[in-house]
This record gives structure tokens, sequence and C-alpha cells, in this order.
């Protein structure tokens, strides 16, 4: 479970995956964290946290437009309070084509460490705002589905998702035949 900071306000939101927890700071109205619904401060946000439905109406309507497929990229404004390695990957994250998959060794090129898959693995396994930084595009180098916050069947809607969206509906059709 990752450390959770004091003071914010929170949301919730009905999505594919399961009840989301939208948190951030009201002040700068900047969006610091999005809890998948296996994680244990779903139900019951940190003592100090405040619900604010209307602060990030934003963010909800764009994560609703992600699902109902309308929206491929993401505008919000976001907080990232990771290490400087860490800041790095979760932007990189950002760079990765709605519908497209990258290896945690070729995320870890992409940053100017080829080396360091492992940490970048970590790194992504630490990402604070997943579905808006895209952790799930990222994937074993055989291809297998490898962890992930929200689960490996969240992980499998994401993606499926996304490659639905991303497929013109020629192909789609092709590929159902």
């Amino acid at each position: 479970m990752p450390r959770l900071e004091p003071n914010l306000s929170y949301t919730y939101l009905d999505s594919p995956i399961g009840r989301l927890l939208l948190a951030g700071d009201g002040s700068d109205n900047r969006l610091h964290r999005i809890l998948f619904p296996n994680e244990q401060a779903k139900a019951d946000p940190p003592g100090g946290w405040r619900r604010d439905d209307t602060l990030f109406a934003d963010a909800v309507d764009q994560i609703r437009a992600y699902f109902s497929g309308a929206l491929t990229r993401f505008d919000l404004r976001l907080h990232f309070a990771g290490t400087d390695f860490q800041n790095a990957v979760w932007s990189a994250l950002c760079s990765i084509p709605f519908g497209q998959t990258v290896s945690y060794g070729a995320l870890a090129a992409r940053i100017g460490r080829p080396t360091a898959s492992r940490a970048v693995g970590a790194a992504n396994g630490a990402n604070p705002l997943p579905v808006v930084v895209p952790c799930h595009r990222v994937i074993g180098a055989d291809k297998s589905l490898t962890g992930f916050g929200g689960g490996i069947d969240t992980k499998r809607y994401l993606l499926a998702h996304e490659q639905r969206l991303s497929v013109p509906e020629a192909a789609q059709r092709q590929l159902s035949v």
C-alpha cells in the first residue's frame, strides 16, 4: 500500500473496473491519487481526508470519457511526489500511445537507463495515478501481463478496452470472422 498524504480531498467514481477513489489537494486542484477498489483506502479514506464531490469534476468527466471510448489522452493537472527516478518513469508512461504497450526494458531505455528494467517495474508499481498515467500499458518482454495494482483482470480489461478502440472498425470485422 502506498503512503497516502494527509489532508486530501476525495471523491468516488463508479467505473467498469469498480469504484475508484480520486484524491488531491483542493488548493491547487491537482490530482494526487487514484485508488483501485482492491486497495485498502477505497472504503475508508485516511483520517483528515474530506469528501468533496465537486472538486475533481474535470477528472471524473475525463475518466468517464476514457471508459466510454470518447477520450484517448488525458489533460489533467497531476501531482507527482516520487523520487526523480519515479517521476521520470511516470512521465514516460504518459508518452506510451493509447492502445499500445511497451516492455519494462523498453521503458527503461526511453528514460536513458537501459539496465534499470527492474527499477522501472518498481516505479511502475508505485504509480499513484493508474489509468490516467497508463502503467497498465507496460508488459513483460515476453508480452506477458505482469503485476498490476488493480489486479491482472483489470489490466487485461484496460488493454482490451484500448485495443478495441485502436483497431479500425473494418479490421475488427475481419478479426471477428
